[in-house]
């Protein structure tokens, strides 16, 4: 059977600690965490750098990469209306460490370990994202291969990531998942580690994990920012006309219901309308 392959690459936004959590009256780390990945397929990824280079275009001191939280408000809502036009996908997973802090004291304890909310955060991820590769590859006929990259984090280790990817794709996992990565279209062998500024596909990353984090991420006011991310409405993945679960998850699945992401989530499905994903992607 002939191939289909296709490549994401995974960016984050906001803290992965438990310290002080911000609010409206005082600072302190993110109450959001997001982990956030662009799909393309084999065709579009060798498109990356153009597009890269395009969205460098709107910035008047010729910046070598692309850095959305460094960015203006107006030079963010301009990328964001250019890049929305590239066709890629995108998925986002965000958690609501407030929630999280509210789970059964042992729940609470096991995400605070280092690394676990990432790790945790990353099988959601690849979960959406090997689904829908899977999905595009069986229109057309072919088995569909998955290749990860993701952005370096100062303090990840990655090997320990790896370890627990092979641990869920021998079924060694103490309670089954209700859903599963699609150990077909992905090796855990193939993933990689690159510096955000080496690769165009992280540099996009970065912009669309970003923006739905400001979808997310009140500021010290209370406010939250959708507009970057209702410009990227059309470009979130879909299980039948929802992106909710798919395209956008929330996590803990009781902070869903909440205000903040509720709003967020029904304002993308107006934009995104009942469109589905783009073919070309």
């Amino acid at each position: 059977m002939s191939v289909s392959k296709f490549y994401a690459y995974i960016d984050e936004a906001g803290d992965e600690g438990f310290g002080k959590l911000k609010t409206a009256r005082c600072g302190g780390q993110s109450r959001w965490f997001a982990l956030g990945a662009i799909l393309v397929s084999d065709q579009n990824d060798k498109c990356l750098p153009q597009w890269r280079d395009e969205a460098l275009q709107i910035f008047e001191n010729k910046k070598r990469d692309l850095h959305f939280n460094k960015s203006k408000h107006e030079q963010k809502v301009a990328l964001a209306r250019l890049l929305a036009e590239k066709p890629f996908g995108i998925s986002v997973i965000c958690s609501d460490k407030i929630e999280i802090t509210n789970l059964r004291a042992d729940l609470y304890a096991k995400y605070k370990e280092k690394g676990h909310l990432y790790n945790y955060l990353t099988r959601f991820l690849l979960e959406r994202l090997t689904t829908a590769c899977a999905n595009k590859a069986k229109l057309s006929g072919t088995q569909a291969q998955l290749e990860v990259t993701f952005s370096r984090r100062a303090g990840t280790d990655y090997s320990v990531m790896r370890d627990y990817l092979f641990l869920m794709r021998d079924g060694k996992e103490k309670l089954p998942p209700v859903r599963s990565v699609d150990w077909s279209v992905l090796n855990p062998e193939d993933i990689k580690v690159e510096n955000h500024s080496k690769r165009a596909g992280l540099q996009l990353a970065d912009v669309v994990t970003s923006a739905t984090y400001a979808g997310l991420e009140p500021n010290l006011y209370g406010d939250v920012e959708t507009r970057y991310a209702r410009s990227f409405a059309r470009r979130f993945l879909k299980e039948g006309n929802s992106l909710s679960n798919c395209g956008v998850t929330v996590v803990p699945r009781k902070s869903a219901q909440k205000d903040i992401p509720t709003d967020l989530i029904t304002e993308l499905e107006r934009c995104a309308g009942p469109r589905s994903p783009d073919p070309r992607r």
